[in-house]
């Protein structure tokens, strides 16, 4: 059972009114401070709510890991700027081999991989609120490009390849063509919630939190 009292390193009962970190949970052995965050992902919860790095797809993949061996449901909240390919990728194809399921929720914007990963979910599980959006782009390259003639032709040739990848794997996701999916992504192109569901990039409206729920599905 958890409370309503926050709990600060420097003993007093409230850090943040609105942010707190840690919340007073209640069990057999007594009371504790405990992570918000900890508590939310007992319920199966993940959230992805910063740049996409490696760090992020880490931390990510250990969560789905330790899921797993509890053959529990997840749900991914999602509301990220996008971020590194490479990291992006990773949760991706984690995602695929995950075996018990996820739900996917854009809540707020779920832009450049994040969209990615947003589209990449199971059909009929990429949910997005109502005023929430969805952005998809072609791959930048971060930093600009510098160095010698060769070093920026090979720059060029893997952010190429880069595009290639994201957006066949949009194509798949979505049901388009990779043409439509090239045109689309020429500039950063923003969906609202209707638009995205047309498009493909994700199924149904969850119409409040009362829909968000963690069903008691069994996987074998």
């Amino acid at each position: 059972m958890t409370n309503n009292k926050i709990f600060c390193g420097d003993g007093s009962s409230v850090r943040h009114p609105l942010l707190p970190t840690y919340v007073m949970h209640d069990s057999a052995s007594g009371s504790s401070p405990v992570h918000i965050s900890a508590i939310s992902f007992e319920n199966g919860d993940v959230w992805i709510t910063t740049p996409i790095d490696s760090d992020v797809a880490s931390l990510v993949i250990i969560l789905m890991r330790i899921a797993a061996r509890e053959k529990k449901k997840l749900r991914f909240f999602i509301d990220s700027p996008g971020g590194e390919v490479n990291a992006g990728l990773a949760i991706l194809d984690a995602m695929k081999h995950y075996r018990y399921g996820i739900d996917i929720y854009c809540v707020g914007l779920a832009a450049s991989m994040a969209a990615v990963l947003l589209a990449g979910g199971e059909k009929g599980h990429r949910f997005i609120l109502e005023h929430s959006k969805v952005m998809i782009h072609e791959p930048l390259i971060a930093g600009g490009v510098g160095g010698s003639a060769t070093s920026i032709q090979r720059t060029a040739e893997s952010i190429i390849e880069t595009k290639k990848t994201l957006n066949g794997l949009l194509a798949e996701f979505t049901g388009r063509t990779v043409e439509e999916i090239n045109e689309k992504t020429a500039y950063d192109n923003f969906f609202n919630a209707e638009e995205a569901i047309e498009f493909g990039l994700c199924d149904a409206i969850a119409t409040g939190f009362e829909d968000i729920t963690n069903e008691e599905d069994q996987y074998e």
